[in-house]
Parts: C-alpha cells; sequence; structure tokens
C-alpha cells in the first residue's frame, strides 16, 4: 500500500527517485500513466496488469469505456528502476502533467502519484475544506 506524501526533485534528464517507501514494491518494474486532475499515477506492473484485466472488460461497444482507455492505455510507460532507484518521466508525461524541478509524490493506496509540486498545493487548498464533509457521501458508515 503506498501512503504518505514526499517531496522529491526531477532532475535534468526527467529522473526522479521514487520514495524509499516504495521502493519494494515497485523494485520488479512500474508503469506510469496519465492520471486525472493532470497528475501522473505510478502502478506496480502486477498492480497494473490487475487493473488492465478489469478495465478490459469494459464492453467495447461503450464509447465512454473506449475513451478511457484509449487515453489512459497511450500514455502508460513501463520501466524497470535502475540501481539508484530511479525512473525516468518521458517527456510527453512531464508535459502533461506540468510537471517542473519540484515534485511532490503521494501515496494513494494502490499507486503512488507524481504532481508538479505547485499544483499538488493548488489542488490540496481547494479539496482540504470540503474534505470532513464529503466522506459519508463518498464511503457511507466510514466513521
Amino acid at each position: 500500500m503506498f501512503l504518505g506524501t514526499h517531496t522529491p526533485k526531477l532532475d535534468d534528464k526527467g529522473r526522479v527517485i521514487l520514495p524509499a517507501k516504495f521502493w519494494s514494491e515497485l523494485e520488479s518494474g512500474i508503469v506510469i500513466t496519465r492520471g486525472q486532475e493532470r497528475c501522473l499515477y505510478v502502478f506496480s506492473t502486477r498492480e497494473f496488469e490487475e487493473l488492465h484485466d478489469r478495465i478490459r472488460q469494459a464492453p467495447v461497444t461503450s464509447k465512454q469505456a473506449r475513451d478511457y482507455l484509449r487515453l489512459f492505455l497511450s500514455g502508460a510507460n513501463a520501466e524497470v528502476p535502475d540501481g539508484q532507484h530511479r525512473v525516468t518521466i518521458p517527456a510527453a508525461l512531464r508535459a502533461y502533467a506540468g510537471l517542473g524541478r519540484d515534485l511532490t509524490v503521494i501515496g494513494a493506496g494502490n499507486r503512488a502519484e507524481i504532481w508538479d509540486t505547485a499544483a499538488w498545493e493548488t489542488y490540496y487548498a481547494e479539496q482540504e475544506s470540503a474534505f470532513a464533509d464529503t466522506t459519508e457521501e463518498v464511503i457511507p458508515g466510514l466513521f
């Protein structure tokens, strides 16, 4: 499970060292792809394969499912972290997420998310005020 907030830097070659807490889950391979809200999703290869199995069960007759699948998979990039636990974020994905040098990597359960730090801070400020009010709507009976 991916948890927490981390603030690595993007180097000049478009590489990032993922948080040490995530290494054991990601060392055998990762998939980075477009996320919602202009962030990047980082999945272990195993988790991505499970997710793909669920996604591909969507009916091919559904335009919404086809559109989602195309956008989600066309941006996907598989990679194995190097010996220093770095991964390269392809230029197209860096552009999609508007990544600068300062990054925020958050744990989101079954995935990590990579955000440009300024974008994350804006998103967080906008969402935090409604956080307490949405618990019952989103996950009834949680607390």
